[in-house]
């Protein structure tokens, strides 16, 4: 079905439009009232490049898929970006040359990408967080609490399965939530974390924060922090059945964008959930 002429709506463009999450991302554009497809990217040389964006699904947008990045940003006015570090750079340029605000939830950023976010976010409105679940950062809010009330006898494990495509370890998500338990704790996370174990390893550190890792299949993303005290354990858990609850909190983080013109945000900003 083809959009609605709302000329009052948020244009956006996707990236990485033929993968996984741009088509998860596509059907929620297509499917809220409010919002317009603006433009569809993908790579020079995909196959899909020329399709319409719809054609996944059997529905006819009139928007192409094309890899003519700063042409498709003329029609947009927000960038929903969850691709590689590489990409978004690319993406980031972009959007920071024709002043488009943009959503990150591409993770995997070095030091030097996340400076130069930060840079264009003195041009540009920026929402960046490693997962744009609103479940997910309600959870984070949750994980400061229990770490402030579990600060002594408990030991904290971070545990994380997604599917056998993702790239990088730990994800992004499990990395913020450990950085979150850390803060609470009064430690940094690059000195306490332990990310593997093998071989006759000693007891445990109490001040660690250890993480494991699981890939195979096609999970979509669990997390679960553990904090295993003296005769019991408490567990947070947040498990994403489909990709379609990243796309609707990045909406979301799209809408919070609409009276920003430049900074930084997160999706705790976006739901309201600081102080």
């Amino acid at each position: 079905m083809p959009q609605s002429m709302n000329h009052d709506a948020y244009r956006i463009a996707i990236a990485g439009a033929s993968g996984r999450m741009g088509r998860t991302l596509i059907d929620a554009v297509l499917a809220a009232p409010d919002c317009r497809l603006a433009a569809a990217l993908d790579m020079p040389g995909s196959p899909a490049l020329g399709q319409d964006a719809g054609a996944y699904a059997g529905q006819h947008t009139g928007v192409a898929i094309r890899s003519d990045l700063y042409a498709a940003l003329q029609h947009a006015r927000y960038f929903i970006d969850f691709t590689r570090p590489e990409g978004t750079m690319a993406h980031l340029a972009a959007c920071e040359a024709a002043g488009v605000a943009m959503v990150i939830g591409t993770t995997g950023f070095d030091e030097s990408q996340l400076a130069r976010i930060r840079a264009a976010s003195q041009r540009i409105a920026i929402v960046m967080a490693p997962n744009m679940s609103i479940g997910v950062n309600v959870v984070f809010k949750l994980l400061e609490q229990a770490a402030r009330a579990l600060s002594q006898g408990y030991d904290v494990e971070i545990i994380e399965a997604h599917h056998r495509h993702k790239v990088d370890a730990p994800s992004g998500t499990a990395l913020k939530m450990g950085e979150i338990v850390a803060t609470a704790l009064g430690r940094d996370l690059q000195q306490c974390a332990v990310y593997g174990r093998e071989g006759v390893t000693g007891e445990r550190d109490a001040a660690t924060i250890g993480f494991a890792t699981v890939r195979g299949g096609d999970i979509v993303g669990d997390h679960t922090v553990l904090f295993a005290g003296t005769g019991e354990r408490i567990e947070i858990t947040h498990r994403s059945n489909s990709r379609a609850n990243y796309a609707q909190g990045s909406l979301r983080a799209v809408r919070f964008l609409r009276d920003k013109t430049q900074g930084l945000y997160d999706m705790q900003d976006v739901l309201g959930l600081k102080g």
